[in-house]
Formats: C-alpha cells, sequence, structure tokens
C-alpha cells in the first residue's frame, strides 16, 4: 500500500510555494520522490527556498519560476517554459492566497465589512479564488487533453465550512465600530474554493483528472498567547496545528493512495468543525 503513496516520476506545481505551508507542502511531495515547480510573485523568495528545499533534499529536482497566478499570460509562459525542458504536469496544487492580517489602528478599522474597500475585495478574490481557477484552466487543460490525467489539489481553509468567529480577535477597551475582524474576503474565498473543486471533480473526470481540497485548520506561527488560548479553547484537541502536520494528507490526495477520491473537501481542524 505504501507504494500507492510514491510520486516518483511526477512533477508537481506549487502556487504561493514560498509560503509558510507552500514550503511545507513542497517537502511532503519531495519526501514521496515528486520534482517540484514553485512559482511565486518574488524571485528572491523563490530561490532561497529552492535552496532550503535542496539542502534537505539533494537528490531531488526542484525548478522554481516567478508567476502572477493572476495573470494568464504569466500562467501560460511557466507552461510553455515547461514544455522546452519536457516537464509535464503531473500534480496542480493551488495554494495561493492573502491571509489578511487582523490588526487595528484605532481611527478606522478596515477589516469590518462597512469599511472593507472594493479595491481589497477584488485583489483578495483574485489571487485565492481566480488564480485558483486559471491555473486549473491552463494546467488542468493540458493534464486532461494528452490522455494521462492529473490530480488538483485546492488548499482551503476550516473557513471553508463556517464563518470567522469574530469574539477571537476583539481587543478589550475598543468600541464596537473599532473591533477588528477576519475580513469578510478570507471566508468567502475558501467556501469558493470548495465549489471549484466540485465543479472540476466532475469536469474532467473522463479524462483522468481528479480534484481535491484540504482544508486546514488554524496553523501556530508565533500568535500572541491570548489569541492562540481563545483559538485553542475552541478546538477538541486543544491546540493549533503545527506547520508540518498536514504533509501526510498533501501525500495522500497529491498520489494514487487516494486514486478514488474525487470532488471532497478533507477538513483537518482538530475537530473544531464538529463542535
Amino acid at each position: 500500500m505504501l507504494s500507492k503513496f510514491s510520486l516518483i516520476g511526477k512533477n508537481v506545481l506549487i502556487t504561493g510555494s514560498t509560503g509558510l505551508l507552500g514550503l511545507q507542502h513542497a517537502e511532503a511531495l519531495l519526501e514521496v520522490g515528486a520534482g517540484v515547480i514553485l512559482t511565486d510573485i518574488c524571485e528572491d523568495k523563490l530561490e532561497m527556498a529552492k535552496d532550503q528545499l535542496l539542502g534537505k533534499f539533494q537528490n531531488s529536482h526542484v525548478d522554481v519560476y516567478k508567476m502572477d497566478v493572476t495573470k494568464i499570460a504569466e500562467i501560460n509562459f511557466v507552461l510553455s517554459e515547461l514544455k522546452k525542458i519536457g516537464k509535464r504536469i503531473d500534480v496542480l496544487v493551488n495554494n495561493a492566497a492573502i491571509d489578511p492580517k487582523v490588526t487595528s489602528d484605532g481611527v478606522v478599522e478596515t477589516t469590518r465589512l462597512e469599511n472593507f474597500s472594493l479595491e481589497q475585495w477584488e485583489l483578495q478574490v483574485s489571487v485565492g479564488l481566480t488564480g485558483a481557477f486559471l491555473c486549473s484552466q491552463v494546467f488542468g487543460t493540458t493534464m486532461a487533453k494528452d490522455g494521462q490525467g492529473g490530480v488538483i489539489l485546492n488548499i482551503a481553509s476550516d473557513l471553508s465550512v463556517f464563518s470567522p468567529d469574530q469574539r477571537l480577535y476583539k481587543k478589550d477597551g475598543l468600541p464596537d465600530d473599532l473591533q477588528p475582524v477576519k475580513p469578510v474576503t478570507y471566508s468567502v474565498i475558501k467556501h469558493g474554493l470548495i465549489g471549484l473543486t466540485r465543479y472540476l471533480a466532475t469536469y474532467w473526470a473522463d479524462n483522468g483528472v481528479r480534484c481535491n481540497a484540504l482544508s486546514p485548520g488554524g496553523v501556530y506561527n508565533g500568535q500572541n498567547d491570548e489569541f492562540v488560548q481563545r483559538l485553542s479553547s475552541l478546538i477538541p484537541l486543544g491546540r493549533m496545528a503545527n506547520k508540518d502536520e498536514y504533509r501526510s494528507a498533501v501525500q495522500f490526495l497529491c498520489s494514487d493512495a487516494s486514486s478514488y477520491m474525487n470532488g471532497q473537501n478533507v477538513v483537518m481542524d482538530g475537530g473544531r468543525s464538529v463542535w
């Protein structure tokens, strides 16, 4: 059975690959033998990520390409460059997203729905949702057309199945209209990704292309103690996730180990969504 997790001879393209979980996804896939193609908007971070990964996986294949997921020309350029070197994309991991930080400047709370700007709405939706659509359109089409099939994995969030609990972000001493909140965009985008997942799962099924989503819960990354305690109290396991705890799920969903799974949203949130 373990052989079904192997991705030896397969190439995986990851968007937004230099972020906290993007690097973890890359390490997970390198562990099972995949060649990894890192894409992101910052060349310096891509080169640093490549060096970091090759330091751990010295005999692996890691390529990097600067790519803005909101620009179809850049996505098509990466596809053409990969074709030139004979690399086929077998797995696409749509990971790129803007995770808006919940802050308050004490004058106007711009995260609140009443004050949230159209500019930020369009920017965040274009990266987190439109970007996943465009990458799926380009790379998914090539998977479907050549008869070899493939896998698309959309990285969603536990906020794809429930609404943000704004009590997590409450600041003592601030009036209601200045309280910071998780912006409307994040949850809407993650819910949208589940809709995209289900659509793609049926669209190319006859061509051997599967699509699933992974919805991680909150990952500990040095957040302040008060926030960590508040969030942990909502999770049956009593803690946030460590950044490496999603690796096995990524390996499962990207490999033949999940060959009969299609159109599903795998929620890994320590049990928060069942309470």
